[in-house]
């Protein structure tokens, strides 16, 4: 897996945040967080979102079995760090405190899967059946931060071999409900399913078909699943054609859309990346 693993964070992870705090702060944190999603200027944000991190660590610590602000501080850590942070042991910090909220929020309201995350992976998949629709906001957050934690240990082999199992968590939420977050988790098993290549059994069709309904899903508004599809499901398979399209397609669209321009804005900044990398890569 590459970097943008947890990349998908800032595509997908912020998009549920408007809607999961439910508690006094409702309006504020409701107000703080779309203010963020509709940003247009990452600068802003990365100097900006930092004190959000600290207040929403001061508001877990007032209610630390909230499980909606436990999601909350999860899905801004991970976000934040996907964005902004490089060094290697800051992401590690993040990505702990990310995963240590999901967690939390997972053994409060999922105790059966909480308890099953040591388990092998046909009894951990028992576990998961464990959790119906109306689970699915913790499963989904916490596979998320789960998938995000992994990216910055991919040093760590233990951590590795929790993939099937965040596989599982995915497609579970897939079968509860394919809509959910529009589509995010679709995302998620598109850039897993890229990791093989065809020449060692992988599955790359597979792939393309979680982006494509993915895309679908979305109504084409989260230009990033656009961008994870070439770098990943494209590059995988040596077309440069469908590369470049898409990158191009996301550039000519507009980032200015109601909860993604901050998404839409990494998005083109990304595809311009890409397009550069585009005749040397292939």
């Amino acid at each position: 897996m590459t970097r943008t693993l947890i990349g998908l964070a800032i595509a997908l992870l912020l998009t549920g945040c408007a809607s999961i705090i439910n508690s006094a702060t409702t309006n504020i944190a409701d107000n703080l967080i779309l203010s963020i999603l509709n940003q247009n200027d990452l600068e802003t944000v990365r100097v900006g979102a930092p004190a959000y991190l600290i207040m929403i660590d001061g508001l877990i610590e007032g209610e630390p079995k909230s499980t909606q602000l436990l999601l909350s501080g999860s899905k801004l850590y991970s976000s934040y760090n996907s964005a902004f942070i490089d060094d290697e042991l800051r992401s590690k910090k993040m990505a702990d405190r990310s995963f240590g909220y999901a967690k939390a929020a997972l053994c409060l309201e999922l105790s059966e899967v909480c308890g099953g995350l040591s388990l092998k992976l046909d009894d951990f998949k028992a576990t998961l059946s464990t959790a119906n629709k109306n689970d699915l906001q913790v499963l989904h957050g916490f596979a998320s931060a789960w998938a995000g934690w992994i990216q910055a240990n991919t040093d760590d082999w233990n951590a590795i071999a929790d993939i099937p199992k965040l596989k599982a968590s995915f497609e579970h939420c897939v079968d509860l409900d394919e809509n959910f977050d529009e589509g995010s988790s679709h995302v998620f098993l598109g850039v897993l399913a890229s990791q093989i290549p065809p020449s060692l059994g992988g599955k790359p069709e597979v792939a393309r078909t979680h982006f494509e309904k993915a895309i679908k899903i979305s109504g084409g508004h989260n230009l990033m699943i656009k961008v994870l599809m070439a770098e990943h499901y494209s590059r995988l398979i040596f077309d440069q054609e469908l590369h470049d399209n898409l990158l191009n397609s996301v550039l000519s669209e507009p980032a200015e859309f109601p909860r993604y321009t901050l998404i839409n804005t990494l998005a083109k900044q990304q595809s311009q990346i890409l397009l550069d990398e585009s005749p040397d890569f292939f």
